[in-house]
């Protein structure tokens, strides 16, 4: 049996990580205004993918692409000295990640394996179904980002970006519970790749 090189965290490890460099982007707004904030949010998201490599030795996908974006659209918004671009930046992302997903459907694909790196396995359908659900999330979150950046302060759309994201993701996570559960197949393995895990060409 072929044995991870995965690490499986501490749950307040993986959660100070994920919330971590939000809550250090809110309090530097609320202190120093959002450029610094920006630079302190940037700072904040390179410490979490290193501590999360040094103690797990592995990087989910997602939150290196994340971060990648995070450094780009900041360092835009440092050099140019305009907020639109780390405004606009949750936008990008999302609406990549439902490009993603919309992609992977047309190839015969589900992305959720290689995106969340989930260890479950699901049939071709419940793949395919899961998939649908989250490429409509994150398109909505898209449009959401858009309408609050555009008609709120700044304070406000900090403070959701900080504190509102993240529970609105996990209760739509813990909504698709039960078709998880429904469509659910023999527990994944290591062994499994996470491509076998996402096939949605089989009937």
């Amino acid at each position: 049996m072929a044995v991870s090189d995965k690490t499986a965290p501490h749950p307040l490890f993986k959660l100070a990580t994920e919330l971590g460099p939000l809550v250090i982007f809110f309090g530097a707004n609320a202190k120093f205004g959002l450029f610094a904030a920006t630079g302190a949010f940037m700072v904040a998201i390179v410490a979490a993918i290193a501590a999360s490599y040094i103690v797990t030795k592995h990087v989910p996908l997602m939150a290196i692409v994340t971060a990648v974006i995070v450094l780009v659209f900041g360092g835009l918004t440092l050099f140019f000295h305009d907020e639109m671009f780390i405004k606009v930046k949750p936008t990008i992302i999302y609406a990549l990640f439902a490009a993603t997903l919309g992609i992977g459907l047309l190839m015969g694909r589900s992305f959720i394996a290689i995106m969340f790196d989930q260890m479950f396995n699901l049939t071709p359908p419940g793949w395919r179904l899961l998939t649908i659900r989250w490429m409509f999330f994150f398109a909505g979150m898209a449009v959401l980002n858009e309408i609050i950046w555009r008609t709120q302060s700044t304070d406000f759309w900090v403070s959701f970006k900080a504190f509102g994201v993240i529970p609105i993701t996990a209760i739509f996570a813990m909504a698709q519970t039960p078709l998880i559960k429904r469509f659910s197949i023999a527990p994944a393995t290591d062994e499994a790749s996470d491509i076998e895990r996402g096939d949605i060409t089989k009937s």
